[in-house]
């Protein structure tokens, strides 16, 4: 290359700078969402299959470990790519200048992405030794440290081989394999976003059926005598009117069986039942504080309650 051919590439390469500075700092934030979110996958996977009794919170109805899937899988989808996208066009980039690779700006950048990732890595592992320290499962703890050392261990040595010299294309390729495999697990795991549609239908039928029974038993309270239907509870003072179902727009199903006991129905899509609950259990309410179990199968489903008047007793008129 000629003298002046080289100090129109420096040029060049001067002008490139800004975006170059630019596309680095997106694949640090895009690196971390994604180096974040994968760990925070793999914690879930270990904590719905490896289960500790002193931790529950995964089998409520809201399936909080199924939500936090769902939320790194949409954080996955959106920054890996990206990810992805940056690496490969910064790549293609150095080939086409080779003499970028020494560039001082580029070297502090990827150790700056290195100290983020051991900021991380850090936070992580004073986590898990607490929850270790409180009592949590040693094969739990395990399995999440080695899920720690596989993604910060991989991040790492990708690129301080990055600064020395180009990392191994296939190294590249497994880590975007494993990746996309997460993804798919965690779709199977956490469900179709129709599936989920579903559940939430049912979640918000449990939600009116729960409005209802409280309406019912205060209707109890005040005139000491359950409704006859469930128009008997609209209130136009309060502006309570029954909840229908949120799909079909029916009424649900409601009839006094007794002095102190009452049926509600609903027809559900899914099947859900409650951790250490027993599927179909009739509960009274007021025993044990609420009536609680609302286990339920696919189909018409219908709870029985009986009022415990000693925990709610009538209302002085």
């Amino acid at each position: 290359m000629r003298h002046t051919d080289k100090i129109f590439h420096k040029m060049e390469i001067s002008k490139q700078l800004p975006r170059d500075v630019f596309l680095y700092l997106l694949m640090i934030v895009a690196l971390g969402m994604s180096a974040v979110n994968f760990g925070t996958l793999l914690f879930q996977f270990i904590n719905l299959y490896v289960p500790d009794a002193l931790n529950t919170a995964g089998y409520d109805y809201s399936g909080s470990y199924l939500n936090t899937i769902r939320w790194t899988l949409a954080s996955i989808i959106v920054a890996f790519p990206v990810l992805v996208w940056v690496t490969r066009f910064l790549k293609r980039d150095i080939i086409a200048s080779p003499e970028k690779r020494d560039l001082r700006i580029r070297k502090w950048l990827i150790y700056l992405t290195l100290f983020v990732a051991g900021v991380v890595v850090l936070g992580d592992l004073i986590a898990l030794v607490y929850s270790f320290l409180q009592g949590e499962l040693t094969l739990r703890f395990a399995l999440k440290i080695a899920s720690i050392l596989l993604v910060s261990g991989s991040v790492f040595w990708y690129y301080l081989r990055e600064i020395r010299e180009a990392a191994p294309v296939l190294f590249g390729r497994i880590i975007s394999t494993v990746v996309v495999a997460a993804v798919v697990v965690g779709f199977f795991v956490a469900g179709s976003p129709q599936s989920q549609r579903l559940v939430r239908f049912d979640q918000e039928r449990i939600n009116n059926l729960q409005t209802i029974q409280w309406q019912v038993v205060s209707y109890w309270q005040n005139k000491r005598v359950l409704p006859v239907k469930l128009d008997d509870l609209k209130d136009d003072i309060s502006g309570f009117v029954a909840p229908v179902d949120p799909e079909t727009r029916v009424a649900y199903e409601y009839k006094a069986t007794g002095a102190l006991s009452f049926r509600l129905c609903s027809e559900f899509k899914t099947q859900y039942q409650a951790a250490g609950g027993r599927a179909y259990e009739q509960p009274v309410i007021g025993k044990e504080g609420i009536a609680s179990n609302w286990d339920h199968a696919i189909g018409k489903v219908c709870f029985d309650r009986t009022i415990d008047p000693d925990f709610f007793p009538p209302r002085q008129q």
